[in-house]
C-alpha cells in the first residue's frame, strides 16, 4: 500500500503519516529488548517513548529510595553473554541510578536510540480491516501505519496520580512516586505527607525518615515485610556470576517465578515443626523473596500452612516493635502473607520509631480531601503538610492500554471490553484485536509473579518468533479465535481461584481501582509452566490462532 492511500484513509488525522513493519509503545526492559529482536529481522521498526530517554521503570521511578528487588544477576538481559560479561554490577539489589546506567548501557552498545521517537505519547490506534494493518496516532498529530503493533508499555506505567479531590488546591508540591522529578527535591526540615505503604512507599519512608522534620504517614492496610540483605559485590562475586551466565539463563527460565530459586519440593505436612521452623528460619536469613517463593507451594492455597507462614513474619516484626500500639498498626493480622506483593525493606520498622514520624490511620479515618494547607480526613481534622508524596500506586496490567483509544475489528474498544471483562491469550494476544502483541499484560506471569526480565524477555522472544513465522510465510493477519482464549481464561482463573491470594483485595486483584472487573491480573501457574504452553503454540504453527 502506497502512502497516498494511507494518508486517504487517515485523512481525518493531522500530521506526518510514515509507515513502518513494525511499531514497538514503550523503551524500558521489553520494548528495547524488542526493538532489538525485530530490527534482527531487518524489519523497519520504530520504538514511541513518553520519556526523554530509555529505561521505563527505571526511567520514571527515580524516588527516594527506589532498589530494584530481583538480585541483580538474574535482573538483566540474557541475549548476550558478552554484554553481561561487559557490566558490573555493585551490590545485590541495585539503587534505581543503577539499574538506569545499566539500561542505557544496553541501550548505547545495541544502537538503539536511533529508533526510538522520545518525549512522544501513543494516543490512539485503529485495525483497519480493509488493509490489514494499523494506523497509530500519536500525540504530536502524526500517524504511524504498521503491520505489527507491539505494546512493552508495562504493567505498572499508569499511575494513579489524581487520587483525592482538591489536589489542584495545595500550597505545596505534591509528587507521585511514578514521576518524581529529575531535579532534586528539598525535604530537610519540611512536613511532609506520604500517602501509601506498598512497596514504593516503603522505599520512601525508610529513605526520607532521617531527612523530613516531621513525617505524617497515611496507612490504611499493613503489610508484611522481608528485610533486605543487600552486600557489595567483590571482584569474585562478580566473576562467579559471568562464569555462571549460560547454566543461570536456563535455570531461570524453568522456576516457579523466574528466580534462580524455587520451591524446595518439600510438602509442608511431610515435616516436623521443628523441620519447618528450621528452614523458615533459614530461608528468611537470605534477605530476598526467597522466603516468599521457595518454601512451601501449599502457602499459596492451603489455609493452615498459610496462616502458619503469615504467624513467622509477624513474630518476626513483633520482636523489631516493642509497643505493642505501633505493632498493632503496623503489622498485618487481616489477610495472609504472600496474598499481596511482599516488600524488601531496610529499617522500615525503625523509621516509626523516630520522633518525628507518625502514623494517620486512613482506615480508620479515611482521606476526604486535600486542602490548601495539607490533607484532610474523615475526622475533619486537616494534617497540615508543606510537601505531599503519593505512593498511591497504579491501573495495573491493563491501565497502560485502556488510557489509549485502541480500536480493533468492528471499532471495538479495548478500554470497553477490559472495562466489562479482563482477557487475554496467554497475555500476548486478545482476540478481535489482530497482529496486537502485549508484553506485561493480564493473564501472564509478567504482570505480577515473575522476576519481570525473566519473563518480558520470554514474551518478546515468542512475539518475534511468530512475527518471524508469519513473514516468512507471506501472512498477513494473526488472531487468536475465541474459543482459544475462552480455554486460556478458563485455564488461569482454574488455577487462580484455587489460591488465596484471589480471596484478598489487593492491586494484584484490581481492588485498588473503583469498578474495575475482578480477576487475578498474573498466571499463577508457573514461569515454567507457562513458557512450555507458549511453546507449544508455537511449534504447533499457531494453532487456535486464525492466520490469513
Amino acid at each position: 500500500m502506497n502512502t497516498s492511500t494511507v494518508a486517504a484513509r487517515a485523512a481525518d488525522v493531522q500530521g506526518k503519516v510514515t509507515t513502518f513493519d513494525a511499531v514497538v509503545i514503550g523503551a524500558g526492559v521489553a520494548g528495547m529488548y524488542q526493538l532489538y529482536r525485530l530490527r534482527q529481522q531487518g524489519l523497519n521498526v520504530v520504538a514511541i517513548e513518553a520519556g526523554s530517554a530509555v529505561g521505563g521503570t527505571w526511567y520514571w521511578n527515580r524516588y527516594p529510595g527506589a532498589r530494584v528487588d530481583s538480585q541483580a544477576y538474574i535482573y538483566q538481559y540474557w541475549f548476550s553473554e558478552d554484554l553481561a560479561k561487559e557490566w558490573n554490577w555493585s551490590e545485590r539489589f541495585p539503587a534505581q541510578p543503577e539499574t538506569e546506567a545499566y539500561l542505557n548501557f544496553i541501550a548505547d552498545r545495541c544502537d538503539l536510540r536511533k529508533d526510538i521517537r522520545f518525549n512522544t505519547r501513543v494516543v490512539g490506534a485503529r485495525f483497519d480491516e480493509a488493509t490489514n494493518r494499523w494506523q497509530i496516532r500519536t500525540d504530536a498529530g502524526d500517524v504511524l501505519d504498521t503491520k505489527y503493533f507491539v505494546s512493552c508499555a508495562g504493567m505498572l506505567s499508569a499511575p494513579l496520580t489524581s487520587t483525592f479531590p482538591g489536589q489542584e488546591t495545595f500550597k505545596g508540591p505534591i509528587f507521585h512516586t511514578a514521576r518524581w522529578p529529575k531535579e532534586p527535591v528539598e525535604l530537610a526540615g519540611k512536613r511532609v505527607g506520604v500517602v501509601g505503604t506498598g512497596a514504593t512507599g516503603i522505599q520512601v519512608i525508610q529513605t526520607i525518615a532521617s531527612q523530613v522534620g516531621h513525617m505524617k504517614v497515611f496507612l490504611r492496610t499493613p503489610q508484611y515485610i522481608i528485610p533486605m540483605r543487600n552486600p557489595k559485590y567483590a571482584d569474585s562475586d562478580r566473576a562467579a556470576q559471568k562464569q555462571g551466565f549460560q547454566d543461570m539463563r536456563k535455570r531461570v527460565q524453568g522456576t516457579f517465578a523466574g528466580f534462580d530459586y524455587d520451591f524446595a519440593g518439600d510438602s509442608f505436612y511431610d515435616m516436623t515443626p521443628e523441620a519447618r521452623r528450621e528452614l523458615m528460619e533459614k530461608v528468611w536469613a537470605d534477605g530476598s523473596l526467597s522466603f516468599w517463593l521457595t518454601l512451601y507451594p501449599e502457602m499459596f492455597t492451603d489455609q493452615k500452612v498459610n496462616d502458619e507462614v503469615s504467624e513467622f513474619v509477624r513474630e518476626k516484626m513483633r520482636e523489631r516493635i516493642k509497643d505493642p500500639v505501633l505493632a498493632e498498626k503496623l503489622i498485618p493480622t487481616s489477610y495472609g502473607f504472600g496474598t499481596h506483593r511482599v516488600p524488601l525493606e531496610t529499617q522500615f520498622l525503625e523509621a516509626f520509631l523516630r520522633p518525628n514520624v507518625e502514623i494517620v490511620d486512613v482506615k480508620a479515618s479515611p482521606i476526604v480531601c486535600v486542602t490548601p494547607e495539607g490533607v484532610k480526613t474523615a475526622d475533619g481534622k486537616i494534617h497540615e503538610l508543606d510537601v505531599l508524596i503519593l505512593a498511591t500506586g497504579f491501573d495495573a496490567g491493563t491501565g497502560a492500554l485502556t488510557r489509549m483509544d485502541i480500536r480493533g475489528r468492528g471499532g471495538r474498544s479495548l478500554t470497553e471490553d477490559w472495562n466489562r471483562d479482563i482477557r487475554s491469550t496467554m497475555g500476548l494476544m486478545v482476540n478481535g484485536y489482530p497482529n496486537l502483541f502485549t508484553t506485561a499484560a493480564p493473564l501472564a506471569p509478567s504482570a505480577a509473579f515473575c522476576n519481570m526480565t525473566t519473563c518480558l524477555q520470554q514474551q518478546v522472544d515468542w512475539v518475534t518468533d511468530c512475527i518471524k513465522y508469519m513473514e516468512s510465510h507471506d501472512l498477513k493477519v494473526i488472531e487468536p479465535t475465541r474459543e482459544t482464549e475462552d480455554k486460556w481464561v478458563a485455564h488461569h482463573d482454574e488455577i487462580a481461584n484455587a489460591t488465596l491470594v484471589t480471596k484478598t483485595d489487593s492491586w494484584y486483584m484490581g481492588s485498588n481501582i473503583e469498578g474495575k472487573p475482578r480477576r487475578l491480573l498474573s498466571y499463577i501457574g508457573g514461569v515454567g509452566t507457562y513458557r512450555q504452553k507458549c511453546d507449544e503454540v508455537t511449534a504447533s504453527n499457531y494453532a487456535g490462532f486464525n492466520l490469513q
